[in-house]
């Protein structure tokens, strides 16, 4: 109580400055993301969860005179309801009118908007404005954040190292990736690029770094040119090894904070650097390639304000696609590191279970008796929070372990409905015997990224909980085994995953599959598989990653979630209509599905066969990294199941 009244507090002060601003400000909008448009964000970048005490990674604030209302989307309705103080009004993306429509008709004419111009990107920016223009309201570019003056115990920026991603793990050279950006730039006559998102420079540039809680990244910008490549980052954080690393790549480094400065420059034609070892590119091409390429939804608007806007670019990065679509290296990786994190998987469930039975009498993972009764005298209790902490130390056994991949999910019949539920340990719930089970979770391994959900019973399930649980696992089923020509978009398959919830009137309100890194950002674009229109935007292509997760929440009871990592691959269909070329999927991830939980009669036989099929590979796949106990539960773990009799 007494934390939600002093951020309440924050509200009266955040408008005691908006008033005295010169204009003054009818609304502050406060958005989640930082300088690179990131999801996930250092701590002192966490503008919007300090006033707003909602902690959900996707949101936005907006504060005026009078209200306070925060927009998130389906993944975080309830956590939101949760963590919100009775002054702030919670906003349904997909339900509620969107930010921009809500200040176009709530707000006065000629009204003031403060922003953040280096936390709102060039596409959102102009999105505003548009909305804006019908009551000439304005949208401010703020010389320094409001936030940041009322935040007085702010966290200060860690000079963390930057250190360089060996090529026997990126598979392309620093050589060969600026040369491909090079002839897409002369392709689109762009003299140069501005590089804003921190997996695009971290990819680009075979380099990762400690400044993002989960995400391998380094805070930097990229610039680069015909002829020579610049990269933006605290100096402190560069030691000789890597200073000595970009001088043999032809890149010069720079003070992070001189970007914005060069952006100008760069729009001049002024921007010199190091020259290119061998470059083929004359005066003639600089002269020729006048513009400068920018990608709308990562780029801020503080850089974009630097440029002469009838010279702008604006594109999808040219970087998008060849990180998105992974190299033989990277598979290779991915493949491997899935293989480490499903045998700590399997060490986590197999524990587990022996724990429910042992402290709280439980009739375990493979039994379905009922009746379960907790040890009067334990030493210790098992809670979400460390459980989580004991797969987390099944994973950082294993080689090449770096990190989570994102802050495991560990959630315990209704917090099982909370999509995005983060277990505090100061108040978690305890685990039950008697209630579902549900771990989201993944690691960062040098040769790859993981992510992966498993939801458990280990009492009695409802036959209502069965049901649910196979509609979800026959979504999951029909997504990995799709077949589907080249050009498809994820905007088509979405519906594959939730067909089979629909019949009983079910859903989820989140999409079905996102791109997974190489060692990098956990969820990465520019392809997804969703209902979101977005997801009409890039079809998916060989060699792509892409989760496979549906789910169903009941709100106030549990939740169901089964996710695997799918590698995108070419299909050897009979026949090939026209001329296209077929695409599969072939899944990465290895980790038995709970058959107790399973409502057999629910499943067709080419379903059963496909979960038999899958369990066959977990046994072979994972049994090298297991001793023998945990064998021997993966071996119970992945019993056939019995086909049905006509």
């Amino acid at each position: 109580m007494a934390a939600a009244a002093a951020r309440d507090a924050l509200l009266d002060e955040l408008r005691a400055l908006m008033a005295a601003h010169s204009p003054p400000l009818h609304a502050l909008v406060v958005p989640s993301e930082d300088a690179h448009q990131s999801e996930y964000v250092s701590e002192r970048d966490k503008r919007r969860q300090f006033v707003s005490g909602f902690t959900g990674s996707a949101g936005l604030a907006l504060i005026t005179m009078k209200e306070a209302l925060l927009w998130t989307d389906g993944r975080y309705f309830l956590q939101a309801e949760q963590q919100l103080s009775d002054r702030w009004k919670l906003m349904r993306m997909g339900e509620d009118p969107p930010v921009e429509v809500w200040i176009a008709d709530n707000l006065s004419d000629e009204a003031v908007v403060g922003i953040n111009p280096w936390c709102i990107s060039v596409d959102t920016a102009q999105r505003y404005e548009h909305a804006f223009s019908k009551k000439h309201q304005t949208l401010f570019q703020l010389s320094s954040d409001l936030i940041d003056e009322i935040w007085k115990d702010r966290p200060s920026a860690e000079a963390l190292p930057v250190f360089v991603q060996p090529v026997e793990y990126a598979g392309r050279t620093v050589t060969e990736k600026l040369k491909e950006l090079r002839e897409k730039l002369l392709h689109e006559k762009a003299r140069g690029i501005i590089i804003a998102a921190l997996d695009e420079v971290a990819w680009l540039y075979n380099i990762r770094g400690d400044d993002v809680h989960y995400s391998p990244v380094v805070h930097s910008y990229s610039i680069v040119t015909l002829h020579s490549a610049f990269f933006y980052v605290d100096k402190r954080k560069v030691s000789v090894e890597v200073q000595n690393y970009m001088t043999e790549n032809g890149i010069d480094i720079k003070d992070y904070n001189m970007v914005q400065s060069d952006a100008s420059l760069l729009a001049s034609g002024q921007l010199k650097g190091s020259a290119v070892n061998g470059s083929s590119y004359g005066e003639n091409d600089m002269n020729e390639n006048s513009k400068v390429w920018i990608d709308s939804n990562s780029c801020c608007l503080a850089l974009y304000s630097k440029l002469d806007q009838d010279q702008v670019l604006m594109l999808q990065s040219p970087i998008a696609l060849p990180k998105a679509v992974k190299n033989p290296v990277e598979l290779d990786g991915l493949r491997k590191a899935h293989i480490r994190d499903g045998a700590a998987v399997v060490q986590y469930l197999a524990w587990l279970d022996n724990q429910m039975q042992e402290n709280y009498g439980a009739s375990g993972y493979f039994s379905e008796a009922k009746g379960s009764q907790k040890k009067q005298h334990m030493e210790v209790k098992l809670t979400e929070v460390s459980v989580s902490d004991k797969l987390e130390g099944f994973r950082a056994s294993k080689e090449h372990f770096k990190g989570l991949s994102f802050p495991t999910i560990s959630s315990v019949g209704p917090n099982a409905a909370v999509i995005h539920y983060s277990p505090e340990a100061s108040s978690c719930a305890e685990l039950d015997a008697d209630k579902i089970y549900l771990c989201d979770s993944g690691a960062q391994y040098l040769d790859g990224t993981t992510d992966i959900t498993r939801t458990v019973h280990f009492g009695k399930p409802s036959e209502h909980e069965k049901s649910c649980y196979t509609a979800v696992l026959k979504g999951h089923i029909a997504l990995d085994s799709a077949v589907f020509p080249n050009g498809t978009t994820g905007h088509a398959l979405d519906i594959l995953a939730r067909t089979p919830l629909w019949r009983s009137g079910l859903d989820y309100r989140h999409g079905t599959g996102h791109g997974i890194g190489s060692y990098l950002n956990v969820h990465e674009g520019p392809h997804l598989i969703s209902f979101r229109p977005s997801a009409r935007n890039v079809p998916l292509q060989a060699s792509m990653t892409v989760t496979d997760e549906p789910g169903y929440y009941e709100d106030g009871s549990f939740g169901i979630r089964l996710e695997n990592v799918l590698i995108v691959k070419e299909a050897n269909t009979k026949y090939n209509f026209g001329d296209k070329g077929y695409l599969a999927f072939e899944h990465i991830t290895w980790a038995p599905y709970q058959t107790k939980l399973i409502d057999t009669t629910l499943l067709t036989p080419a379903e059963i066969e496909w979960v038999n099929a899958y369990h066959a590979d977990c046994r072979k796949i994972l049994q090298p990294y297991l001793n023998e106990q945990e064998k021997e539960w993966l071996r119970k773990a992945t019993e056939p199941i019995a086909m049905r009799c006509c």
